[in-house]
């Protein structure tokens, strides 16, 4: 049982915030937050936010300094975590924040993916989704950091979303070869983002394809996810296709949804399938139903 306080890194109000967090319960987050004087309101679902002038005399006062990626882990783990896509501020922060770590120095290529992911078509295929599976790809190979070439294949596995299945996965890995190559990316790690890309169009990575299978069960994450959670995914997809009548969208659906039941295994990393095969299992039977 800790306090977790992770840098003021966070620019908002002439300022920077850090995020406090508990690895353990709600109610030892919020006594530590009353006894150092934080006010309730800053209190956002799972974490406080904390101006920088506050750092030093939180450490003081017993949270542990850890780096961003680490309290996100930790936070996690707990259990305490608020889905982003359940989180309704800006993902801007959160997203630049990664994509600097994984690629510094290409802000313009970042504002491009930002906005291709903030296409106002999008309800489900879009920044919530995004950093979704980021998260769980830290939440599948906690402690260790998920390869750069899957974390890039999931920043533009849905960076061209028309709702055009196949295609779609087809115009992003272009997008990708293009993109990375210019950014000066090794010939072998953009043949590997592609081929990363390209695999979330089925699902079905090969035997021993360790990054696709882990690329495929992050993508996936959602359909382990608690039934009210489950049911506003599946909203937010009969959006992405309002173009589309009624009866050819439930027709269109129940070939997905079958498609996913005969993968086999769904998901493939033993985390993976203990956190989300038995609630996928019942998520899909229960909407095909």
């Amino acid at each position: 049982m800790a306090i977790f306080i992770d840098p003021p890194l966070w620019p908002a109000h002439g300022t920077h915030f850090s995020h406090l967090v508990s690895d353990s319960s709600l109610d030892e987050l919020h006594a530590f937050a009353a006894a150092a004087g934080i006010p309730e309101r800053a209190f956002d679902g799972d974490h406080y936010d904390v101006p920088e002038r506050r750092f030093d005399d939180l450490v003081a006062a017993g949270a542990v300094p850890v780096e961003g990626r680490e309290l996100v882990r930790r936070l996690i783990a707990s259990g305490l975590r608020i889905p982003a896509r359940r989180r309704n501020k800006s993902l801007k922060v959160p997203l630049l924040v990664r994509w600097e770590a994984l690629m510094p120095g290409h802000d313009a290529l970042f504002l491009d993916l930002l906005d291709r992911w903030s296409e106002p078509h999008r309800h489900y295929h879009g920044c919530t989704h995004l950093l979704s599976v980021l998260e769980a790809l830290d939440l599948l190979t906690e402690p260790a950091e998920p390869p750069r070439t899957v974390l890039l294949a999931a920043w533009f596995h849905d960076a061209v979303y028309r709702g055009a299945a196949g295609q779609d996965e087809e115009e992003s890995a272009r997008l990708a070869d293009e993109r990375l190559t210019a950014a000066g990316l090794p010939a072998t790690e953009v043949a590997e983002v592609v081929r990363l890309v390209l695999l979330t169009s089925d699902h079905r990575p090969e035997p021993g394809d360790g990054d696709g299978a882990l690329l495929s069960d992050a993508d996936l994450s959602i359909l382990g996810a608690g039934p009210e959670e489950y049911a506003r995914y599946v909203a937010a997809v009969r959006r992405d296709y309002a173009h589309i009548g009624d009866a050819d969208f439930a027709a269109g659906r129940a070939a997905v949804v079958r498609q996913l039941l005969d993968l086999d295994p769904l998901f493939h990393h033993r985390r993976a399938q203990d956190l989300w095969q038995t609630a996928a299992q019942r998520n899909l039977e229960g909407e095909l139903a």
